[in-house]
């Protein structure tokens, strides 16, 4: 048996082209996976780890197209599993960079279960999470992230379903990077990608992708320049919780429960929230999770970013004790061992 640890990726001037596969890109013009393709390449590009130290994993969706989009190793499987595949990568293979490309409807439908195990585990995997609140390769039913009240060719008279909150369910299974950003804030992509890609542990990163085919517009009210400024919340770790043109609103604390403030007039800064993305106790972040517009401005960012050891460190630990104290195993002799039946 072979014992595989961690170790730092060689690093070498790379530039996006180089993580560019020879495939035509055939999304809907006007996709925001493009731009998160664009993004993703750019930012792996200044890390400088050659393509062969990555493997990028799909399930079923139009974000699942994206390890064919890669000039790296990947695997584009089967849906809801692209988790569990990712998972052994990771577990057999330590020294890869490992990242998975997922939709609202194959990782928290079909696919819930693996993403609540893979984030608990703390896997050293990215996950990007491309949130369009619609199903759209088979053609705009609703989704787990739908609004209640959408009409889709599977919902006609209004969807009845709560939806799920991708970043919530994160950080309920204790996810050890959480953060969300959308498709055309190019910068904010680019450096929420970079955070993620720098984390040791499972990095969760929820995309707000517009699909303009089956549901175009989804996510105006946060990328229109007439009203962004009041409808998102940058955060800053140890920074109050501001937002507005003049940065004169903010979010404070009513017993338990966020409310919307205008600075001046006795309130000031100091009586604000204040973003704590280290903070061992997720209770914060998940406050944050559920900060939603039109109530509140919906923060981007990073929720949550803390240290916690990996699940392919441990196991490799465990691993290592055994052969020490056991001996290189055979295979043959594991199958062997225990009980055994013959059937005549």
């Amino acid at each position: 048996m072979t014992v595989k640890q961690s170790v730092e990726l060689p690093t070498q001037k790379m530039s996006p082209k180089d993580f560019a596969s020879d495939n035509v890109v055939r999304w809907c013009p006007g996709c925001g996976d493009y731009s998160i393709l664009a993004q993703v390449k750019k930012v792996l590009a200044e890390l400088g780890v050659p393509k062969e130290n990555y493997v990028f994993v799909s399930g079923i969706g139009c974000s699942s197209r994206f390890p064919y989009y890669m000039g790296t190793y990947g695997f584009h499987s089967i849906h809801g599993r692209a988790l569990a595949i990712a998972s052994g990568v990771k577990a057999s293979r330590p020294d890869l960079s490992v990242w998975v490309a997922t939709g609202d409807g194959d990782a928290l439908s079909i696919g819930g279960n693996h993403l609540l195990h893979t984030l608990r585990r703390n896997f050293d995997i990215k996950i990007l999470l491309f949130n369009n609140r619609i199903y759209g390769l088979t053609k705009g039913q609703y989704s787990p992230t739908s609004l209640v009240g959408k009409k889709t060719k599977s919902s006609p008279m209004g969807s009845i379903d709560n939806p799920l909150h991708p970043l919530s369910v994160a950080i309920a299974a204790e996810a050890t990077f959480v953060a969300r950003t959308i498709d055309v804030n190019v910068k904010h992509l680019a450096a929420t990608l970079k955070r993620a890609a720098d984390h040791k542990g499972a990095a969760f990163v929820e995309i707000y992708q517009n699909c303009n085919i089956y549901n175009d517009g989804a996510f105006e009210y946060a990328t229109d320049k007439e009203t962004k400024d009041d409808t998102v919340l940058a955060l800053e770790h140890g920074r109050p919780l501001t937002f507005g043109k003049n940065r004169d609103k903010g979010i404070r604390l009513n017993g338990f429960v966020p409310e919307v403030v205008t600075l001046g007039d006795g309130i000031t800064e100091d009586d604000l929230l204040f973003h704590d993305e280290k903070a061992e106790d997720a209770s914060l972040a998940y406050l944050l999770s559920r900060m939603h517009y039109p109530d509140f401005p919906e923060p981007i960012g990073v929720f949550r970013c803390v240290e916690k050891p990996t699940y392919e460190d441990c196991l490799d630990e465990q691993v290592r004790a055994a052969v020490e104290s056991q001996g290189v195993g055979r295979l043959e002799d594991l199958l062997a061992d225990g009980d055994t039946w013959v059937v005549d």
